[in-house]
């Protein structure tokens, strides 16, 4: 297991290829992650060496697909490991088949639709123009943007900071999503056209040399290898 502490984005980007895989916060047993293996006194220091920009970052760059794709948690998928885990977390069908069949959630179509038509599209714009503007709305947003990244249907393509604000205010930067198929495309990651039990094999292989019986036990739950 790959335990060395990490402090510059250049040793994370160099980590994230080795394990493939790398939760934010830790998620399985005697694996890593990234708030494990960095300072704390470096997050959220707006410094480069802040982890918490380091995210943004690797997914602009495409080193890696970030989103909550795994058991609403958010995690780094390098980009050799995400053709496989897409594979196995996608669905064959179109969005539109999926809703059709009832396997996909009004909620959760209309955003996908919005994000498709403006790809990379703001996390503020997006609840504004597909129609959860409203308070109680935010909880339908919400899920919805999980069942998009819990098959990897959209990925979290980057930040965009809040524009707009008087002098001295301060706020949050909001994500950006992407369809998981265009972020793919303009970054040169060519799909998985194996089969699911191919994809299965090729990801297992790769984790054993990071995993422990344990680690590995939980990954393949959380990513339907089992």
């Amino acid at each position: 297991m790959i335990t060395e502490p990490i402090v510059t984005y250049e040793e994370a980007v160099q980590r994230i290829q080795s394990l493939g895989l790398l939760p934010l916060a830790p998620l399985f047993p005697d694996f890593p992650s990234l708030s494990s293996l960095t300072p704390r006194e470096n997050w959220h220091t707006d410094t480069d060496l802040d982890p918490w920009l380091w995210r943004s970052r690797l997914a602009e760059e495409g080193v890696a697909a970030y989103g909550k794709f795994v058991k609403k948690k958010a995690i780094l998928i390098s980009r050799e490991y995400f053709p496989w885990v897409h594979r196995l977390l996608s669905d064959s069908r179109t969005i539109q088949e999926q809703y059709d069949a009832g396997l996909l959630s009004r909620d959760a179509f209309k955003l996908y639709e919005k994000i498709e038509e403006q790809e990379g599209i703001d996390g503020r714009a997006l609840r504004a123009q597909a129609g959860f503007g409203a308070k109680e709305d935010k909880k339908a947003f919400d899920q919805g943007l999980l069942d998009l990244q819990s098959s990897t249907a959209i990925v979290i393509s980057g930040t965009k900071e809040k524009e707009g604000l008087a002098e001295g205010k301060v706020a949050w930067n909001s994500s950006s999503y992407e369809t998981a198929g265009h972020w793919m495309s303009r970054q040169g990651i060519e799909p998985f056209e194996g089969s699911i039990p191919e994809a299965r094999d090729l990801l297992l292989d790769k984790l054993k040399e990071n995993a422990t019986e344990a680690g590995l036990v939980k990954i393949k739950k959380a990513l339907g290898m089992v």
